[in-house]
């Protein structure tokens, strides 16, 4: 559990100032481009006639949630969390959609343990039956479902069963004995009233590895057949009469993919050759576990995939977090291209001040300068580089501010080319920038002056920060005017 602030306060204390009267360091979001990014998931899924569940991690506000889901919808409310005090504080908001006739659900995503149950009942019972899912990928953590089923007042849980499709963060490995035995159990608690199988869930966290354009959308195709591998065994041994088990994928990587150009329907059809990453020729890499990984695949064979998934009587899902906001590591993935992800689309800053320059301290000279962002207010994850330490730094200096018009944004080449103010050097409250590139392009900085910087995570740079402060790049010559407070559901 942790303390939370009030929004009354904060905005009281920050609405109406511009970014230059805060204190730092503090997390900023762009309203305008958070808006645009939850807008092309939305219509990517319903488009396709997928089924949408947004993860809440990254952000942990209720204000972004609204707009992951589409406040003004009628769809399924169907959410994630990856904390339990998330899921606490989404009941109110949740409980409105309901009163409002939408059908809610969140998922707990973090596998089954006992000393979680109690606070979970209470979120089952304050939502009502079929409104919490839970994620199990191991036998051992079926005979949970019992006790958190009678804790609740007899809300049986949605159950995910959790699939390793690559990551070996969490899941079952598809074909393997522990996969049947768990489905077994599983589908023995259904039968004995303790649980609902709602159906197999997916992460591919090493679809951030990915570097070429697209490349992330062959990922997504393995995604829905290694959950289909598991769900066919489940719907065969499973008894008749039950809904269609749910296929639920994503990352962001893979999630956001479903929004090419050439995706317009599932019917099938081939729509011709794209300019945008769409390929006949499939050409093969390597996943963290070994496995084949399309680095260029055609829309035409996701088109037909999701039309014989369908078909199949299963329920199409994705979900995904990150996107709202991006980071770094998106941009290095190169999921998609510059046309719709592009570091103009970034809706996150760390601010910070520039508390000392050091000319020609670093490698080959280079000046670097002090800023009071750490590791505690940047994170200090780095991203995954498969071909080496191409890119290396801890964040990039955003152009803005007196940097506006000289502050290189990474392109269609970033990570293998990344020049610019950097964030090289990384400890608690101390972050030390470099200059990388030739000294001559050298944009000089000066102490006191005020930097925005790009994070590489924004889920783990977030994590450091109890509020945001929204501005909103529409305003035109207020850009920097602080509108909005959003306090976060930090803790656990």
């Amino acid at each position: 559990m942790a303390v939370q602030i009030s929004k009354d306060l904060l905005r009281t204390q920050f609405v109406g100032k511009n970014l230059n009267e805060v204190i730092t360091p503090t997390a900023v979001l762009d309203l305008a481009k958070v808006e645009a990014n939850c807008k092309l998931m939305l219509e990517a899924a319903q488009r396709l006639q997928l089924s949408w569940r947004a993860h809440i991690k990254t952000h942990k506000t209720e204000e972004l949630t609204r707009l992951q889901v589409g406040d003004k919808s009628s769809s399924p409310v169907n959410l994630i969390v990856s904390t339990i005090i998330e899921a606490e504080k989404l009941v109110p908001l949740l409980k409105e959609y309901r009163d409002k006739g939408r059908k809610i659900n969140v998922l707990y995503s973090f596998p089954l343990y006992e000393s979680c149950l109690d606070r979970l009942a209470h979120v089952s019972a304050e939502l009502g039956s079929g409104a919490l899912s839970v994620m199990i990928d191991h036998v051992d953590q079926v005979p949970l479902l019992a006790s958190l089923t009678s804790k609740s007042g007899g809300n049986p849980p949605l159950v995910f069963l959790k699939v390793n499709v690559g990551s070996n963060r969490a899941g079952v490995i598809p074909g393997t004995p522990e996969s049947n035995a768990l489905i077994d159990k599983l589908l023995a608690s259904e039968e004995a009233g303790s649980s609902v199988l709602l159906g197999v869930y997916s992460h591919a966290g090493h679809s951030y590895a990915a570097r070429k354009d697209w490349e992330a959308m062959g990922i997504l195709g393995q995604e829905f057949e290694a959950l289909k591998k598991v769900a066919e065994v489940a719907r065969d041994k499973r008894a008749p009469g039950k809904d269609p088990l749910v296929l639920s994928v994503g990352a962001t990587p893979t999630a956001t993919t479903i929004q090419h150009p050439d995706l317009a329907s599932t019917n099938g059809a081939t729509n011709g050759d794209s300019t945008n990453g769409d390929s006949t020729n499939g050409v093969k890499g390597t996943s963290s576990n070994g496995a084949d990984i399309l680095t260029a695949v055609p829309t035409s064979h996701l088109k037909s995939l999701l039309k014989t998934l369908k078909a199949s009587n299963f329920t199409l899902e994705v979900h995904a977090g990150v996107y709202p906001t991006l980071d770094v590591q998106q941009l290095a993935a190169h999921a998609r291209d510059l046309s719709l992800l592009n570091s103009s689309m970034i809706g996150i800053s760390i601010m910070a001040d520039v508390a000392s320059v050091y000319p020609a301290r670093g490698p080959d000279n280079a000046t670097e300068a002090l800023v009071n962002a750490g590791s505690i207010a940047l994170g200090r994850e780095p991203c995954q580089e498969p071909d080496g330490k191409r890119y290396s730094a801890w964040g990039l200096v955003m152009p803005w501010g007196v940097l506006a018009d000289t502050q290189p944004a990474p392109g269609a080449d970033f990570p293998e080319v990344h020049g610019g103010w950097q964030v090289a050097k990384i400890s608690q409250e101390h972050g030390v920038l470099r200059w990388i590139g030739r000294k001559e392009d050298e944009v000089p900085l000066s102490v006191g002056q005020r930097v925005r910087i790009w994070p590489n995570h924004s889920c783990i740079a977030s994590a450091g920060h109890a509020y945001y402060l929204v501005v909103d790049s529409r305003n035109a010559g207020r850009e920097d005017e602080i509108i909005d407070v959003w306090p976060k559901w930090n803790g656990w």
